[in-house]
């Protein structure tokens, strides 16, 4: 396993990570195959694989050929969003992604007419997305934040939930970091699929929000 050291926490996260992903993306993949998509030893994948077994972060099910079919749990779901944060705040490509990430939802939203928008989640993802939005040519007219403190926060109205929001907007984006993927269920439930803009370093994919639903 990867050492204690500053790089060696970054790439155990990248790895851990890496696999988490790749599970809830196509659960049904080879030990070969994800070793060589993360750029890892096949034994290593079998290492982290039946570590976070253990964690009770995956679980297998056996499939034909004496194959198996991996899957998050709910606790797997939670750990991918906890190291998500941790990757990104060791990542120097932080800014540079989240500001590729909001520049691109901002044009797509002003192609449809989404142009007063608010933030769901107080973070550094969210001061990225305010200064994009000055360069983009949408307003970020509020922040929803249930644990937030204040009622400005970047200079824009603060607010624990969107019932107490007094501003009138046309979509949502999430800038939650700590609980992405909780936030995004819970906006695409309350205002639709097409309302909430999420940007793609967050790693939360839509497919699985829609079987969670059903």
């Amino acid at each position: 396993m990867a050492g204690t050291t500053g790089e060696g926490k970054i790439e155990e996260a990248r790895i851990m990570l890496g696999l988490l992903d790749s599970v809830e993306r196509n659960g049904g993949q080879s030990q070969r195959h994800l070793a060589s998509e993360l750029g890892i030893a096949l034994g290593l994948v079998n290492a982290y694989l039946k570590r976070c077994m253990k964690k009770g972060l995956v679980k297998a099910s056996q499939a034909p050929a004496r194959r198996y079919v991996y899957y998050l749990t709910p606790q797997g779901f939670a750990e991918k969003s906890r190291l998500t944060v941790e990757y990104l705040s060791y990542s120097f490509g932080f800014f540079r992604q989240a500001k590729a990430d909001c520049t691109a939802l901002f044009a797509a939203a002003r192609v449809n007419d989404q142009t007063c928008l608010v933030l769901a989640g107080k973070s550094d993802l969210a001061e990225i997305a305010s200064i994009c939005a000055l360069e983009s040519g949408v307003s970020i007219v509020g922040i929803v934040d249930p644990l937030a403190e204040g009622d400005r926060f970047l200079g824009v109205p603060l607010a624990p939930s969107f019932d107490e929001l007094n501003e009138s907007f046309d979509a949502v984006v999430v800038t939650d970091l700590a609980s992405a993927r909780r936030t995004c269920e819970q906006a695409i439930a309350r205002f639709g699929q097409d309302r909430v803009l999420i940007p793609e370093l967050l790693r939360v994919r839509l497919y699985n929000q829609a079987k969670a639903a059903q």
